[in-house]
């Protein structure tokens, strides 16, 4: 499946899908209380898709939907977490691809396979990146090119923070660095917000970041976005250029959030959380809610899902070796 706008999941595709599953059927599934969790600290984008989400699962889905905040590992706590887990459909994962796609060639040991200990249930949003600078960067830099031409300029000011080492954020940091022939020194933080914050008080001079984990402190006139990952201008920052509008065309990538249950969940469960999830993403309410974070709501089936998890798995094989990153684990 190709992740487009085009592909902004279908609401009456989703209803037809529940009442299909039947009222008694629909009630069997009704749990107690169901997890989402998320391996990202609260406020963020990955934090908010959860409440979201959460919202349109109850109670239907399950009578209370809870969100835990599993932070750590640049989310490989999270997923351990869900991977220990029993596969009954109350604890759901809720994850970035980066987890999924690029940690598997970056980590000698790392303690899961995506396609071995999870089971794929649904895509959940799509978004951009932002690259923002702030206090520390002089008011006269406007774009990539001129914040890369004054580090060069300034190594001391040639860092940047995102929300974990080795996610997308910190590849398009390390790619936009590599442009310019330079060392952008890396800080990895427990989500984009703890990065923004130490990018407000002029800790550090940029962050690369979801879109919308940026946007969200813009009225500060503190912050500026000096480009945008995705192929073509975001509708949430229209004014603010792509990469590639500015001569940066490798630094071209958006990213998308999912949710998996554990491994050797029954494809029974399977479908009916996957049914509940495209109900939940297509109310009006969760839909405006995550466009206010950057994120557009989209829906796919289990073996979509797994699809694109192979194909990313594979499209970030060479990226990761340009840049040379490896973590220890």
């Amino acid at each position: 499946m190709s992740i487009s706008r085009r592909n902004v999941l279908q609401a009456a595709g989703a209803s037809a899908l529940l009442a299909g599953i039947g009222q008694s059927a629909w009630a069997q599934a009704q749990f107690e209380t169901a997890r989402l969790i998320t391996g990202f600290a609260a406020g963020g984008t990955s934090d908010t898709t959860c409440r979201r989400v959460a919202t349109g699962l109850a109670p239907g889905y399950a009578k209370a939907v809870v969100v835990e905040n599993r932070t750590g590992a640049g989310g490989q706590i999270a997923v351990q977490y869900v991977k220990g887990q029993a596969p009954d459909g109350t604890t759901i994962l809720q994850t970035p691809t980066s987890i999924l796609t690029i940690y598997p060639h970056i980590y000698k040991k790392l303690p899961y396979e995506p396609l071995v200990d999870l089971t794929p249930v649904t895509l959940a949003c799509v978004f951009d990146f932002g690259f923002a600078v702030g206090p520390a960067v002089p008011l006269s830099v406007k774009s990539v090119p001129e914040f890369l031409a004054w580090a060069k300029a300034n190594p001391l000011g040639a860092n940047f923070g995102s929300p974990a080492a080795g996610s997308t954020p910190h590849f398009i940091g390390a790619l936009l660095g590599k442009s310019a022939g330079i060392d952008m020194k890396h800080a990895a933080y427990r989500g984009t917000q703890p990065a923004m914050l130490d990018l407000l008080g002029g800790n550090i001079s940029s962050v690369s970041g979801p879109l919308g984990d940026i946007t969200q402190h813009l009225a500060t006139g503190k912050v500026r976005i000096l480009g945008v990952s995705g192929a073509k201008r975001s509708r949430f920052a229209p004014d603010v250029p792509t990469f590639a509008e500015q001569g940066l065309n490798q630094a071209t990538h958006s990213e998308w959030f999912a949710f998996l249950l554990p491994a050797k969940a029954s494809p029974e469960i399977v479908n009916r959380l996957n049914a509940a999830m495209k109900h939940a993403l297509a109310q009006k309410d969760v839909i405006d809610g995550l466009s206010g974070f950057g994120l557009e709501a989209m829906s796919s089936s289990p073996a979509e899902l797994a699809d694109l998890i192979r194909k990313d798995t594979a499209k970030w094989a060479p990226i990761v070796k340009q840049v040379g990153f490896t973590a220890e684990g």
